[in-house]
């Protein structure tokens, strides 16, 4: 077989293949294998000779499966002749045929294009060392306190302290609905500052089942761009004020919080957790911090397909959040100001800087010659079979393409660690 290359560019590649008798005739007996059991006069099935059974088959039905067969396989062998790696072929051109004798074809391919690595070993990255400040642990208390307050409804003004359940909308200066600017029933406890500043404000004073009318402008750093400086007007319906008895912290309210015996061992179980958490966060941003410095010094040519992919997969892990928020894609949209094509070019640059490092990691995997061993994925499918008791749940896990996934998992996991190992701690 002969193949020639022609790179159209780094990521899209054009491979022509010859092939001759020696190449196409292993495939042509593989093909015929498959009408094996085809009835032949004169003979058991499966015992005729391949010659007496492709003289009793549709040639056309050998043919069309001998193509499907032949360019799959040619093409597979031209892709490892030429150590590409293939991310979507766009087209297939057969130029010439000669029934299993000769065979010529051009496949327009995109890859992924070179990979130039740094010298990883040598970039270093420390691991911060997480504090839990007594502060940490008493922010925790005095969050168990409130969810574990008594509710008084009362029928006074509201107060700083108190929760009000509230219905709430607001309307832009264009007197248009601001898409995600309302709720129905909403817990909202004065002076928690949970809202954008300037509206809790505004609830003081108020009492059951009065209804405010406010203007409140979002302060220009807000995590919404199209809600920036923006003045709104909040219709607020007060449907009932309640007054919190906060328990003391005491070895009472540890009790109720858990299964501790006193104020100490609750402290002391809260200090354990929050430090668990912060080691955990500690590692992911040293991680991430180092696929930064990593993939800054890399150089790649990536195909614009896996951008957009990925692009497309970002989005729908948005429109599913946007889901339980209650919002519509195109409510989304308007809140932030912008357009559809607007919302893929700002996800642009973070799409790009995940496929990167995704391809990175791979390229370091196979450099170290990193592998996922059977007794190691099945120990975390066992782990993971032990967190999902329902049966449908404990199904998806078994698919081949889940198993897939978990095995890519352990490889980025292992991959990391190595890498943090060069890093320094």
């Amino acid at each position: 077989m002969r193949v020639t290359r022609e790179d159209k560019s780094p990521t899209n590649i054009i491979l022509k293949v010859e092939a001759d008798a020696a190449d196409l005739e292993p495939i042509h007996r593989h093909v015929l294998s498959h009408f094996k059991n085809v009835k032949v006069p004169g003979f058991r099935a499966g015992k005729a000779p391949s010659q007496l059974v492709e003289q009793s088959i549709s040639q056309q039905q050998l043919l069309d499966e001998f193509m499907e067969h032949a360019l799959n396989e040619l093409y597979r062998r031209a892709v490892d002749m030429e150590n590409l790696r293939p991310i979507a072929t766009n087209n297939v051109q057969l130029k010439k045929f000669v029934p299993y004798t000769q065979l010529e074809f051009e496949a327009e391919t995109e890859v992924i294009g070179p990979i130039k690595l740094p010298n990883y070993k040598t970039i270093k990255v420390s691991k911060k060392s997480p504090e839990v400040t007594a502060k940490d642990v008493n922010d925790v208390i005095k969050s168990l306190q409130q969810r574990l307050a008594e509710r008084a409804e009362v029928e006074r003004p509201a107060k700083d302290g108190d929760e009000l359940t509230i219905d709430f909308s607001g309307i832009g200066e264009d007197k248009k609905p601001v898409p995600g600017a309302d709720g129905k029933d909403y817990p909202l406890v004065l002076g928690s500052k949970a809202f954008i500043p300037g509206f809790e404000e505004h609830l003081v004073g108020a009492k059951p089942g009065e209804t405010k009318d406010f203007d409140v402008t979002f302060p220009k750093d807000y995590g919404v761009a199209a809600l920036q400086s923006k003045k709104v007007t909040f219709k607020v319906q007060v449907k009932k004020i309640a007054e919190l008895k906060e328990p003391k912290a005491d070895d009472a309210m540890a009790a109720k919080a858990g299964p501790f015996k006193t104020l100490a061992e609750l402290k002391t179980d809260v200090k354990k957790q929050l430090r668990t958490e912060k080691e955990s966060q500690a590692k992911i941003d040293q991680q991430n911090s180092l696929m930064a410095k990593i993939a800054e010094k890399t150089e790649a040519e990536i195909p614009q397909r896996l951008i957009q992919d990925e692009i497309g997969r970002m989005e729908e892990q948005e429109k599913q959040n946007l889901v339980y928020r209650g919002q519509t894609w195109e409510e989304h949209l308007q809140s932030e100001g912008i357009s559809e094509e607007e919302h893929r070019e700002r996800n642009y640059p973070e799409a790009l800087q995940r496929v990167k490092i995704g391809l990175i990691l791979s390229e370091i995997a196979d450099k170290e010659g990193l592998r996922i061993s059977p007794e190691e994925l099945e120990l975390r499918m066992q782990l993971l079979r032990g967190q999902y008791q329902d049966p449908q749940m404990q199904a998806e896990l078994s698919k081949p393409e889940n198993i897939r996934d978990v095995e890519a998992r352990l490889l980025t996991e292992k991959t990391l660690d190595k890498l943090v190992s060069y890093a320094g701690n």
